[in-house]
């Protein structure tokens, strides 16, 4: 998946994390609408009409909405960096830019007037003669839809927790599979035509130093096979099938510095004796649909060539497919492999080893790395998009928390006389929070049960891009679930605990 996808992912998850913001800020303004019924009922009585209202509301919307994009624009400006830092880019707030400022402006009115609609075509229905008489029962017929956004934004948090576990869990998944070779203190250099020129003289010099205990070359990094050949013939082969795999040309002790085990047969001996062998991985062979493979022969470029060995399938290419089918002959290389010896430091080492290598190819400065660094480089791109799932997700679940803790303090003020009785009768601090507590959690259930299908359909499909992949289990739901839950509880326990606690003399000396 490139990054033009990850791009179009993450502005749709955006958009979803705008929608529960607006959603908070729909539900926020209906449940005051009893504080401004009377307002509505006022000016109503003294003439004003219904578009007025509905104008002045979303006015007041808009006026919300671009203050929110100030401070939008100042926490970007401070977090740019750690995102640059974060993502290895370097990005900047294109403030000069014409069609910057349209595509903001044009946003900030959308959403102005995505907020603001439900609240001002609901507060300007109000009856003046009923709101002025007392007699509208405001809230209760918004109730319905409150809690129908409540689910709606919830499902859309639930959605990116179970996102961010099962993409954490197939990086993991991915890192914990064994490579096929031993990435510790093995290193990689480039060769210019100085070191291919002396690369015998250097390999002596490498061994006798003590640093290294093995070198070798090959026309291939370890992390990548830059190389594909189509076979002309093999023993069972189809008549017109045709098979492409991975070509790697190496010298002698390629697979004692990687560390790769044989399967069957022998290594590479010399060129004398080799030239018109190789060595086959298990992926090829199964490939070629191979019983008996040592001994045998393939032809490729018109050329004969005899099986004498075949090794165990390495990762050489992404960690999350299967291996490369690869066919290995003996050959020099531009890539240079060599293996530190047993408790040399490798930051101590480089400086002696620079000396060196700089001994023959003065012209070109030493340039190398580490093969467990070049591998856990192949996973960036997707920690990349596990991090910014993970902020995505905190994030929603935030914005969420705001909307229900708002909606916690409004459900206490309107139940205070109701909360008094219930404690004059009897009823415990317990029972008073079980009480406001479990109409939020059971929103909260049903948005687990909307949000668990919908995101196992996606990620199912996200999924489909890797060979090497997990599997998704319950587990991951019922985490998500209870993670949703707990945060609710938490967010809603300081309003509801703050009714439970209050005196309900208080709250009906009025009566």
């Amino acid at each position: 998946m490139g990054f033009i996808q990850y791009v179009r992912i993450f502005t749709i998850i955006g958009a979803l994390v705008l929608l529960i913001a607006v959603i908070n800020f729909i539900n926020l303004s209906t449940a005051r609408s009893e504080k401004r019924a009377r307002e509505v009922g006022v000016r109503k009585a003294i003439g004003a009409q219904r578009k007025a209202l509905i104008l002045q509301f979303l006015i007041e919307s808009a006026v919300v909405t671009l203050i929110s994009f100030l401070f939008s624009l100042l926490f970007v400006q401070l977090t740019l960096p750690a995102f640059n830092s974060l993502s290895g880019t370097v990005i900047a707030i294109p403030y000069h830019s014409f069609s910057f400022w349209l595509i903001t402006v044009i946003g900030v009115l959308f959403t102005a007037l995505l907020a603001g609609s439900r609240p001002a075509f609901y507060l300007s229905s109000f009856k003046a003669a009923k709101v002025l008489k007392g007699t509208i029962q405001v809230g209760r017929s918004a109730s319905i839809s409150r809690k129908l956004l409540v689910v709606a934004q919830f499902s859309c948090s639930i959605a990116l927790i179970i996102s961010t576990l099962v993409i954490y869990r197939q990086i993991q998944y991915a890192k914990d599979r064994p490579v096929g070779y031993q990435a510790r203190q093995l290193m990689t250099a480039n060769m210019n035509d100085d070191l291919i020129g002396n690369f015998m003289p250097l390999k002596n010099e490498l061994l006798q130093s003590g640093l290294v205990e093995s070198v070798t070359s090959s026309s291939s990094p370890i992390t990548g096979v830059t190389a594909h050949t189509n076979l002309d013939y093999w023993p069972g082969k189809h008549p017109g099938e045709t098979v492409e795999m991975g070509l790697i040309t190496t010298t002698g002790n390629y697979f004692k510095t990687l560390g790769m085990k044989f399967a069957a047969g022998r290594d590479f001996i010399n060129a004398r004796s080799d030239a018109h062998s190789v060595i086959l991985n298990e992926a090829a062979v199964k490939r070629l649909r191979l019983k008996d493979p040592i001994d045998q022969f393939l032809k490729k470029d018109g050329k004969e060539y005899r099986i004498i060995g075949v090794v165990k399938d390495a990762l050489m290419n992404s960690p999350f497919a299967a291996a490369d089918p690869t066919v290995f002959a003996y050959g020099d290389g531009d890539n240079m492999l060599y293996r530190l010896s047993p408790g040399i430091n490798p930051h101590q080492a480089i400086a002696k080893l620079s000396v060196i290598f700089n001994k023959y190819s003065p012209s070109y400065p030493y340039l190398y790395s580490f093969v467990d660094q070049d591998y856990a480089h192949k996973f960036s791109e997707e920690v990349l998009v596990g991090k910014l799932a993970g902020i995505f997700a905190a994030l929603s679940i935030f914005i969420s928390c705001l909307g229900l803790f708002g909606l916690a303090a409004f459900v206490a003020e309107k139940r205070t006389k109701e909360i008094g009785v219930r404690k004059v009768l009897g009823a415990t601090i317990t029972q008073v929070w079980m009480l406001l507590s479990t109409d939020f959690v059971v929103l909260v259930i049903i948005s687990c049960v909307i949000a668990s299908p919908a995101a196992l359909y996606f990620l199912q499909s996200w999924l489909q891009q890797y060979d090497y992949r997990i599997s998704i289990g319950p587990g991951v739901f019922i985490i998500s679930a209870l993670a949703a839950i707990a945060v609710t509880l938490v967010t809603v326990s300081f309003q509801t605990l703050k009714a439970a606690f209050a005196n309900p003399v208080k709250s009906l000396k009025s009566e």
